[in-house]
């Protein structure tokens, strides 16, 4: 079939659809032939999928589009983002390099996925007209921008320490903070009542300044 239509009910009742697309080479619209990925070659099910993960990073970067990262949810792109964070900051900090960087690996898939799904979960108590699955998917995405901050802040440290490269690093850790938490608001601000959008947004923002955070006390050789 074209698509795998999930249809999810929040607390109140209301029917929310999300969707996991399954392009094909063939006209996506309705009507047409069915698509089985049973039939599609091995690489070209991992380059769509590689494309569709590009095109939401994209969306991050540049938020207008506010439909796309909620109606065709997946958690391939906060878990690649995750891992990548994870695998910079691990041991990092550690000057006798006698820790092997595990406590601090698991810090960040904590912060992460136990973070995003509290922050959901606030949502959800809120009255959230978004599934579950859903908002970890665009809390996942928007880490993108505090994942290029961890990677200008690395950068930087190579260049030597200093209090003036400190303040530098502070800066773009922060850019990715504003960044991260803006576009979020784009993809979920529609979903709150207007009367509790500020409820929702400060363990948003609280959220990611945890991990931008991070990456400024972890960035330190």
């Amino acid at each position: 079939m074209d698509h795998a239509k999930l249809e999810m009910y929040d607390d109140v009742g209301g029917q929310v659809d999300g969707e996991m697309n399954i392009p094909s080479n063939k006209s996506p619209h309705i009507g047409q032939p069915d698509f089985n990925t049973l039939d599609e070659p091995i690489r070209e099910t991992i380059l769509r999928d590689v494309k569709a993960v590009g095109v939401k990073f994209g969306h991050v970067l540049f938020p207008k589009e506010k439909k796309t990262l909620l109606k065709e949810w997946d958690l391939w792109g906060p878990l690649m983002l995750c891992t990548f964070m994870a695998m910079v900051l691990q041991g990092s900090g550690m000057a006798d390099h006698t820790n092997d960087g595990g406590p601090e690996f698991a810090e960040v898939f904590v912060i992460v996925w136990i973070g995003s799904m509290i922050v959901t979960l606030n949502s959800k108590l809120l009255g959230g007209n978004i599934s579950f699955f859903q908002s970890v998917c665009v809390l996942g995405y928007c880490l993108l921008p505090t994942t290029l901050a961890l990677i200008v802040c690395r950068i930087i440290l190579l260049m030597g320490h200093s209090y003036w490269l400190f303040f530098v690093r502070f800066a773009v850790s922060m850019t990715g903070f504003i960044w991260a938490t803006y576009a979020s608001m784009i993809f979920l601000g529609d979903s709150q009542k207007p009367g509790r959008k500020l409820l929702a947004v400060y363990p948003i923002g609280l959220f990611y300044f945890i991990i931008s955070w991070l990456v400024i006390s972890h960035t330190s050789s």
